[in-house]
């Protein structure tokens, strides 16, 4: 295949959408209350807790400052403000990378003690490993941190997937939407653009990576909260991404 590069977003490309929203997330939320207490004292040695609270007291926004003045005047203990902080993200759906990187954290000890275990759709284990085999190289681009993006492929229901990746990025690489970071994947793949093929389920995305140079996939899946195409190319199974490379040949 020359070379050819495939970049894989995941919700709604590789997992339902549903696990992420309905499962992963809910799960994070009702745990980060004690994961921040426990780990309150070790914040010198917790980056993702100190990064939380970083964002935390440079946000100037309404419901930040309110917080804020509430530790401030004695209401609420500082480690319970980052809490309602961080909850409040959620709330409004921040793609916040602090959030993001707490939210792997918890994720780790319960996909480790077996609490936790990752849905992927049907096809897509049999195709990373064909993918694997036919000498693509592979790699993630999630709005999920990379520890987050590893420990979905690392328990999933067929195995351990994580060994058929060769890079992982993340929201430390930029905005998803911004035509810049993946101009920053192509330069540390070591590849032109046109030689890599992006998937995923959102179409500013798809747009921004096309911007970039490389080739876009949609994949609308049942599920998938956004509908519209554009003018990209629609996958509805990952098989279908095999048969788009092939034909690209």
């Amino acid at each position: 295949m020359n070379q050819k590069h495939l970049l894989l977003d995941i919700e709604g490309t590789t997992c339902p959408v549903s696990f992420v929203s309905d499962v992963l997330f809910p799960f994070a939320k009702q745990e980060l209350s004690d994961y921040i207490k426990q780990h309150w004292d070790k914040i010198p040695h917790n980056k993702p807790i100190q990064s939380a609270k970083k964002e935390w007291l440079e946000d100037q926004s309404p419901e930040s400052m309110k917080i804020k003045q509430q530790v401030m005047q004695g209401g609420t203990g500082e480690a319970d403000g980052l809490i309602q902080y961080l909850k409040h993200l959620i709330s409004i759906d921040r793609k916040s990378t602090a959030l993001k990187d707490l939210q792997g954290k918890i994720w780790e000890y319960s996909y480790g003690n077996g609490e936790l275990k990752s849905q992927l759709f049907p096809e897509t284990a049999e195709c990373l490993r064909q993918w694997h085999e036919q000498g693509l190289t592979l790699s993630v681009y999630s709005s999920g941190s990379i520890q987050a993006q590893k420990l979905l492929y690392r328990h999933s229901p067929a195995g351990d997937l994580e060994k058929f990746f060769s890079h992982w990025f993340d929201t430390h690489t930029g905005p998803k939407k911004s035509t810049e970071s993946y101009t920053t994947i192509a330069e540390q793949l070591h590849s032109s653009p046109n030689k890599i093929w992006f998937v995923s389920d959102n179409g500013a995305e798809c747009d921004s990576a096309r911007s970039a140079g490389m080739h876009t996939l949609f994949s609308l899946r049942d599920g998938n909260p956004d509908r519209d195409p554009r003018d990209h190319t629609v996958v509805q199974s990952l098989r279908e991404v095999s048969v788009h490379l092939t034909a690209e040949q």
